[in-house]
Protein backbone atom coordinates (compact mmCIF):
# COMPACT_ATOMS: atom_id res chain seq x y z
CA UNK A 1 0.00 0.00 0.00
CA UNK A 2 1.06 3.98 -0.90
CA UNK A 3 2.11 5.69 2.27
CA UNK A 4 0.09 8.46 1.37
CA UNK A 5 -2.99 6.07 1.52
CA UNK A 6 -1.46 4.44 4.71
CA UNK A 7 -1.57 7.80 6.53
CA UNK A 8 -5.37 8.88 5.34
CA UNK A 9 -6.44 5.32 6.39
CA UNK A 10 -5.04 5.80 9.74
CA UNK A 11 -6.14 9.31 10.46
CA UNK A 12 -9.94 7.75 9.53
CA UNK A 13 -9.09 4.69 11.90
CA UNK A 14 -7.93 7.34 14.78
CA UNK A 15 -10.88 9.53 14.48
CA UNK A 16 -13.15 6.45 14.85
CA UNK A 17 -11.13 5.12 17.61
CA UNK A 18 -11.02 8.38 19.40
CA UNK A 19 -15.15 8.94 18.44
CA UNK A 20 -15.61 5.53 19.70
CA UNK A 21 -13.71 6.28 23.08
CA UNK A 22 -15.46 9.52 23.75
CA UNK A 23 -19.16 7.96 23.36
CA UNK A 24 -17.64 5.08 25.58
CA UNK A 25 -16.95 7.10 27.97
CA UNK A 26 -19.95 9.31 28.31
CA UNK A 27 -22.48 6.32 27.69
CA UNK A 28 -20.76 4.81 30.78
CA UNK A 29 -20.90 7.81 32.82
CA UNK A 30 -24.46 8.83 31.56
CA UNK A 31 -26.32 5.94 31.68
CA UNK A 32 -24.74 3.15 33.98
CA UNK A 33 -23.52 5.81 36.77
CA UNK A 34 -27.57 7.40 36.22
CA UNK A 35 -25.90 10.72 35.93
CA UNK A 36 -27.52 11.68 32.44
CA UNK A 37 -31.10 10.97 33.82
CA UNK A 38 -32.72 13.96 36.05
CA UNK A 39 -35.36 12.29 38.50
CA UNK A 40 -36.68 14.03 41.07
CA UNK A 41 -34.40 17.23 41.03
CA UNK A 42 -30.92 18.09 39.03
CA UNK A 43 -27.97 17.20 41.39
CA UNK A 44 -24.39 18.24 41.84
CA UNK A 45 -23.35 15.13 39.67
CA UNK A 46 -25.55 15.69 37.08
CA UNK A 47 -24.17 19.30 36.85
CA UNK A 48 -20.77 18.13 36.23
CA UNK A 49 -21.34 15.36 34.01
CA UNK A 50 -23.19 17.81 31.78
CA UNK A 51 -20.47 20.30 32.05
CA UNK A 52 -18.02 17.43 31.56
CA UNK A 53 -19.59 16.35 28.46
CA UNK A 54 -19.81 19.50 26.69
CA UNK A 55 -16.18 20.43 27.77
CA UNK A 56 -15.49 16.84 26.09
CA UNK A 57 -17.29 17.11 23.13
CA UNK A 58 -15.82 20.51 22.37
CA UNK A 59 -12.74 18.54 22.93
CA UNK A 60 -13.20 16.13 20.65
CA UNK A 61 -14.18 18.19 18.11
CA UNK A 62 -11.55 20.52 18.22
CA UNK A 63 -9.01 17.23 18.29
CA UNK A 64 -10.94 16.34 14.66
CA UNK A 65 -10.84 19.55 13.15
CA UNK A 66 -6.87 19.78 13.95
CA UNK A 67 -6.12 16.44 12.53
CA UNK A 68 -7.85 16.57 9.52
CA UNK A 69 -7.14 20.38 9.16
CA UNK A 70 -3.42 19.24 8.14
CA UNK A 71 -2.66 18.84 4.86
CA UNK A 72 -1.67 15.11 3.37
CA UNK A 73 0.33 14.01 0.93
CA UNK A 74 -1.12 11.09 -0.84
CA UNK A 75 0.80 11.34 -3.71
CA UNK A 76 3.89 10.48 -2.19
Amino acid sequence: MEPGMKKYLLRIVNTLAMGLLWMAVNCTLGIKYDLGFVHDHITRANLLFYLWFLISLAAFLWWVIWVWSKPLDIEQ
